[in-house]
């Protein structure tokens, strides 16, 4: 598949180009110079989600679908359907899972209260539970990571081919693709593991549930699903490009937790689904629409690098849906510097095949940015992480969004190989092969037990998941 790259698109294209995108006519051809949009070729294979817009193939930068202030959450009954749910609630059905329910989304009533769960039980005949639904999730906090250092142009190729014996990924002990990472991953011992897992995730498909990816970055080049899996949530297409200025607000920030996964797992594929928009920021409907799409598009593990102040039931039914699936779920412990997590990584008890996830420096020391508590289950090195940025760059970020794909990669790891454990049991895994050693450090006895079982070791986790 060949298309133009998108950083010329965002900056050049024309006020004609949109309206030709937007036209039920047919499109003239472009003048001369001019860019085309992003098209998918290969359309969703399944009904498009309730979301969609006009000419949802296309790309059409800066759009955003309808969003509403609250979500209505409730249990399908026989005999229910869209049409009926939405006349007897008054709102718009927003997802529609068997297994998780429905959600549907509401605005506030005229006087601006939000809407009555038990005027709508009463309505619906069954419970009801009403959440406030816009921008009530980030990037892991405010803004998940800020963007640090310097931007550099890419040169590394595309991370798969690392993995096709043309290229030697290590040298000398050196991280050949990125250089400025060897410390990182020495931290975690990602040589060693991709020794013991030499398939390198083949065949894993890994759901990156954030800000989209730039899709045409060369990094990228064979590792992405088929397009017919593409969604993107918040702008109501079929085409998950991150958008914004790079630098500013969350952009770049998926195509950076992409970059992080396939750099551990370079072998497994990235499912692009975009739920937060520029400024980082998204929907509980966009979530909870995104992990029944993951699910029900073959993936088998989800990087959640994301996070709210509140329990929202509607994610939690969601996820506890994928965990029956058997499908694995990554999140990040928030960017507070709080003794409790972010949701849902706070609640890794109650949710089976979860791994919640903070972050440290190479010392081994909490980051200062990191959220702790009991609910977390490992740490891992998420400071000055270099991975793809927007427009065929690099560039490095700090926050648990970075700590939390290294875990997702490490998943994805062992399950491109032959299991010795039960897939179920990987979370747990994950904890139990950790090194305990960041509690020696006396700066961290502070966080006694609320830094997890200690620093993820990806070595370990293969030697004793892998056969």
């Amino acid at each position: 598949m060949t298309r133009t790259p998108v950083a010329l698109l965002l900056l050049s294209i024309t006020a004609t180009l949109l309206a030709s995108c937007n036209s039920a006519s047919p499109a003239t051809a472009p003048a001369p110079g001019a860019v085309p949009p992003i098209t998918v070729t290969n359309p969703p294979v399944q009904s498009l989600p309730p979301n969609a817009l006009p000419d949802p193939l296309v790309d059409h930068p800066g759009q955003v679908a309808p969003r509403f202030g609250f979500t209505a959450a409730m249990a399908i009954q026989s005999g229910d359907t869209v049409a009926s749910m939405q006349a007897a609630s008054g709102g718009t059905v927003l997802t529609w899972d068997d297994a998780s329910g429905a959600l549907i989304g509401l605005n506030a009533n005229k006087d601006g209260t939000a809407p009555s769960a038990s005027s709508l039980s009463a309505s619906l005949g069954r419970a009801v539970a009403v959440d406030a639904n816009r921008d009530q999730l980030g990037a892991g906090g405010t803004i998940t990571a800020v963007m640090s250092g310097s931007k550099i142009a890419w040169a590394g190729g595309n991370l798969s081919a690392w993995s096709a014996g043309s290229k030697i990924a290590w040298a000398g002990g050196e991280y050949t693709p990125i250089p400025q990472n060897t410390q990182t991953w020495n931290a975690i011992h990602l040589q060693q593991a991709q020794t013991l897992a030499p398939n390198l995730g083949a065949g894993v498909v890994v759901a990156v549930i954030d800000t989209g990816l730039d899709l045409d970055h060369v990094a990228f080049k064979d590792a992405l699903t088929d397009q017919s899996t593409w969604w993107d949530f918040y702008g109501g297409d079929a085409v998950p490009q991150d958008e914004g200025t790079l630098g500013t607000g969350g952009y770049g920030h998926g195509t950076n937790v992409a970059g992080i996964i396939l750099q551990i797992a370079p072998k497994s594929k990235i499912m692009p689904l975009r739920v937060l928009g520029p400024d980082g920021s998204g929907d509980v409907s966009g979530i909870v629409s995104a992990i029944n799409w993951a699910v029900a598009h073959g993936a088998k593990v989800i990087n959640l690098s994301l996070g709210s102040a509140t329990n929202v039931k509607p994610i939690n039914d969601a996820l506890l849906a994928a965990a029956a699936k058997k499908v694995l779920t990554v999140t990040s412990a928030g960017n507070n510097s709080r003794g409790t997590l972010t949701y849902p990584a706070q609640n890794r008890y109650q949710l089976p095949s979860l791994v919640s996830v903070a972050s440290v420096d190479l010392m081994g020391l909490k980051s200062s940015f990191s959220n702790y508590g009991l609910a977390t289950a490992v740490v891992a090195p998420g400071e000055n992480v270099f991975a793809p940025a927007p427009g065929n760059m690099m560039a490095s970020w700090s926050g648990t969004s970075q700590a939390a794909p290294m875990v997702a990669g490490g998943l994805a790891l062992a399950l491109g190989q032959t299991l010795k454990v039960p897939m179920m049991a990987l979370p747990g895994a994950v904890s139990f092969s950790a090194a305990n050693k960041i509690y020696t450090n006396s700066a961290n006895w502070v966080y006694a037990a609320q830094l997890g079982s200690g620093e993820l070791d990806l070595a370990a986790l293969m030697s004793q998941t892998v056969k």
